[in-house]
């Protein structure tokens, strides 16, 4: 199981190689500023999957 410095670390090295430096800055402080809600996010995103597939 890895710790939560390397999921962290590893989050942040997928989204600065896949966004570039800006908008992976831009990014984070969208979530940061915006009150980010996960569950609302997962069903926009993936409308016709449930919990058990």
């Amino acid at each position: 199981m890895k710790t939560d410095a390397e999921i962290i670390d590893s989050g942040f090295e997928s989204i600065f190689s896949n966004l570039g430096m800006v908008d992976a800055k831009r990014f984070i402080m969208l979530i940061k500023l915006e009150k980010f809600d996960f569950k609302k996010w997962q069903k926009q995103r993936w409308p016709n999957e449930s919990v058990e597939s």
